[in-house]
């Protein structure tokens, strides 16, 4: 941002705090404004026979995005090619497109990297502090903001904000991509609206959330209750409910964990659960509540898909002493239908890589598998 440009965004800032006006609430406004205080700069400097603002209309969207937006990071958040951003610092910024991360040619200061992220954190109501040097934050668009401050991180702070982009959030749009196979959509989506229960399982940044999200989508008849950390699904539908965890104080009051909100949701009348990411004991509320009679949807960071049923035998255990395996393998194998696996290849393709429906439990507690979809023909594992 160049000296002329900070000069009139501070006056805008300045005119906006003195009507006001906020500027994500009255849009034209703030546009009229920055227009306006552009075009005395610029009348002023004619006068003067100093240097003028040459693109007035380049000018004025640095300045909404300094006083509206997110300063220099808007662009990149604008930018419906650009999945993901993080910065190693102010002066370190990254973007992934299509997979594969690049280095981008931006450098903010220590002011502007704080400010940017105490206006993401204002717009959630969410802190951060050297009391609480972490926080996971939902921004109004659906993006999923993490933060890390010193001195948990060496030197500077530590930013990703993960996007998640509207024009895959359906199956449709998932097989245009190349993401799911034709014939693994459509069962995925019949088994979803015949309220079957399915697990996307996968390593991080190979789209399960995205296919979650896709899943859901086909729920349309559905009271859906979605449950997680932080909001990242941005399921739209008639009849949906979304809760949100919630950390603790700094005196160690108030939080609401993922088992919490499972047993909430219970009492919602749901015709679907969702959770956004199983990885601890709330595994345990998932399976009674899908024995229940509760179709649900989740998922699971694995390797494989078998992997993923395998953790979901083990998480339960963290729940406690009385809980044992010869009780939880038997449960999820009745009560999961599909577990579906995504992978990301080298040249950051994102795919589904397999399929597969639970069998029997062997004497080990081990739970077989028939593959659904692995590019060839069905197959019986295990017992």
């Amino acid at each position: 941002m160049s000296l002329s440009t900070a000069v009139v965004t501070e006056r805008v800032r300045a005119r906006l705090r003195a009507d006001r006006t906020d500027p994500s609430v009255r849009p034209e406004e703030a546009h009229r404004i920055a227009q306006f205080e552009v075009r005395r700069h610029n009348d002023q400097a004619l006068a003067r026979g100093t240097a003028t603002i040459d693109d007035e209309a380049a000018c004025v969207r640095d300045i909404l995005a300094g006083v509206a937006g997110y300063g220099p990071l808007q662009p990149l958040l604008d930018d419906d090619t650009v999945e993901e951003i993080w910065l190693n610092g102010p002066a370190h910024v990254f973007v992934a497109r299509d997979g594969r991360s690049e280095r981008v040619p931006l450098a903010l200061t220590e002011a502007q990297l704080r400010d940017t992220v105490e206006r993401m954190l204002h717009a959630a109501g969410r802190r951060v502090d050297l009391g609480q040097p972490f926080v996971d934050a939902s921004l109004p668009d659906g993006s999923r903001l993490h933060v890390a401050i010193a001195d948990v991180v060496r030197g500077a702070w530590s930013v990703n904000i993960r996007k998640f982009l509207p024009r895959y959030r359906s199956l449709d749009a998932l097989v245009r991509q190349g993401m799911v196979p034709a014939e693994v959509a459509g069962m995925l989506a019949e088994a979803m609206r015949a309220g079957g229960s399915v697990i996307v399982s996968g390593p991080t940044h190979a789209g399960k959330t995205t296919l979650l999200a896709a899943l859901v989508a086909e729920c349309a008849d559905q009271r859906v209750i979605t449950v997680e950390e932080t909001f990242e699904l941005g399921v739209q539908t008639a009849d949906l409910v979304a809760l949100q965890g919630r950390q603790a104080s700094l005196e160690g009051t108030g939080e609401i964990t993922l088992r919490r909100l499972v047993k909430e949701a219970l009492r919602m009348r749901p015709d679907r659960l969702v959770i956004g990411e199983v990885r601890d004991a709330e595994a345990l509320d998932l399976v009674l509540a899908l024995n229940t009679g509760v179709p649900g949807a989740a998922t699971v960071h694995a390797n494989s898909a078998a992997e993923a049923l395998e953790k979901l035998s083990l998480l339960p255990l963290l729940a406690g002493r009385n809980i044992d395996r010869a009780f939880i393998a038997p449960a999820v194998a009745t009560s999961v239908d599909l577990v579906v696996h995504c992978g990301r290849d080298a040249d950051g393709t994102r795919r589904v890589v397999d399929v597969i429906s639970p069998a029997a439990v062997d004497a080990d507690g081990r739970i077989g598998h028939r593959v659904l979809f692995a590019g060839g023909p069905a197959a019986e594992v295990g017992p």
